[in-house]
């Protein structure tokens, strides 16, 4: 499916772009802009957010400032890593896809060979901080989340299978047991249930905004579950995993990781999320489609939603 996207494209696309960004025509300040675009900045904020909270629930209060930000540092670079590791990859279907065509390896603002080299220095770079400055344990749990995210997710699954980012999404989990084990060295239920509550919310996070850009994806042969399936049968998903997500972040309490304060902003973020997960089911269901579907309403509640439930992790335990 890659190739054949490939090939349907216009010839020399991608080419002209890189040669009438020629090396002395890339200004040093668009340069420096486009290796950090190559990071996906605003993704790694999403990443962080569930790091931190988790080192304020494994330390039962304030974790020491130099390690919060020493991991925070490796996340970054890590993530950085593997997100431009996935564009030099992923560069002949960004150049078809609206939403990805500025992307700076498309562009030619960055070669591809710079991206490699970028993406596999930040790799090396990150781990070895960990190891260093954090503990070896968290430096393998990032290199595995790095290789996890380029080789499994992008290489393997993203291009085969409409399971992608439900199985892909295991690297977005890796940042809740790196945030564990940079304060404790060591693994615990409460981080696996963590792990968990962002395994079952990656797909209803994503399959909303993969619903509003399928076009894109069937244009390039990613068989994105929007692409594959009825709009009904996404909702359906995505109310499914919804419960589940929900289901498992209220386990925390019983088990004895959190206190009152924490349930209640879990049941009442869970069960906002799943009044509007049933109301696109409903909408779904109705036929509706196009702009009143409103498919992006759950996505942007989705960021909302894991930020406030971590939020909430980190100050139970001053609480309690």
């Amino acid at each position: 499916m890659c190739v054949t996207a490939v090939e349907s494209r216009p010839p020399g696309v991608l080419g002209a772009s890189s040669t009438s960004n020629s090396r002395g025509q890339r200004p040093i300040g668009a340069r420096v802009k486009a290796f950090v675009a190559l990071t996906k900045p605003r993704i790694i904020e999403l990443l962080l957010i569930t790091t931190v909270p988790v080192m304020f629930l494994a330390e039962q209060g304030v974790p020491d400032l130099w390690l919060v930000i020493a991991t925070c540092v490796g996340g970054y670079l890590s993530a950085g890593g593997a997100n431009a590791l996935n564009m030099y990859i992923d560069r002949d279907i960004d150049a078809l896809m609206e939403r990805t065509s500025q992307r700076p390896l498309v562009t030619g603002m960055v070669t591809p060979r710079e991206g490699l080299v970028f993406g596999i220095t930040l790799a090396v770079v990150s781990t070895l901080w960990f190891g260093v400055l954090v503990n070896w344990l968290s430096a393998w749990l990032s290199l595995g989340a790095l290789l996890f995210y380029v080789v499994v997710y992008t290489m393997i699954l993203k291009r085969r299978t409409s399971q992608n980012i439900v199985w892909g999404g295991i690297a977005g989990c890796m940042p809740v047991l790196i945030g564990w084990s940079a304060v404790t060295n060591s693994m615990s239920w409460a981080a696996v249930i963590l792990f968990l509550v962002i395994f079952f919310w990656t797909p209803p996070h994503y399959w909303p905004l993969s619903m509003k850009v399928k076009d894109d994806y069937a244009r390039v042969g990613v068989p994105m579950l929007p692409v594959v399936a009825s709009n009904k049968v996404v909702a359906r998903q995505i109310v499914l995993y919804s419960w589940v997500m929900v289901a498992v972040s209220l386990l925390l309490t019983p088990l004895g990781y959190t206190g009152w304060f924490y349930t209640s902003v879990a049941l009442v973020t869970g069960g906002w999320w799943l009044w509007e997960a049933h109301a696109l089911q409903n909408r779904a269901k109705g036929g509706v489609t196009g702009g009143k579907l409103k498919e992006m309403r759950l996505f942007h509640w989705s960021i909302t939603y894991v930020s406030l439930l971590f939020v909430a992790v980190a100050v139970d335990p001053f609480l309690r």
